[in-house]
């Protein structure tokens, strides 16, 4: 990955959408906020997309698709204790819609993540800081 796409990973807002409405960003480094913390508890969590595979970008019809069989994908997965809609917001207005999942164990999130073509996702346990996992 390159420096400059390691970088925009960095700096992304990464957006959970709140039952009350509103929305939540998740920061990488910083730890959950305050108004995640009752969903997730003691678990652990992804933020994880299917938009946009190896960062190259696909029709929005593709990119769907693809966030559809992550959503029952998601489902599937034993542990699943709350999936939210997400959304990663970049510094120069990319937008790509994603899920914030709680409840599942990394390798599963990690599987999921390479499944889907990704190069990484976010991912914590409990109130701790959010941390990007790459993958080559």
């Amino acid at each position: 990955m390159d420096e400059r796409l390691l970088a925009a990973f960095l700096r992304t807002d990464y957006r959970v959408r709140l039952d009350g409405g509103g929305w939540a960003g998740i920061r990488i480094g910083q730890a959950l906020p305050a108004a995640l913390r009752p969903i997730v508890g003691t678990r652990e969590w992804g933020f994880l997309t299917a938009w946009n595979p190896r960062s190259r970008p696909q029709p929005r019809q593709h990119n769907r698709q693809a966030q559809r069989q992550l959503l029952r994908a998601l489902r599937e997965l034993a542990g699943i204790q709350a999936i939210r809609a997400a959304v990663g917001v970049g510094e120069d207005g990319w937008r790509e819609h994603s899920l914030f999942a709680v409840g599942p164990a990394r390798t599963d999130f990690d599987a999921l993540a390479r499944r889907f073509g990704q190069h990484g996702y976010v991912h914590g346990q409990d109130g701790g800081p959010a941390q990007l996992r790459l993958f080559s």
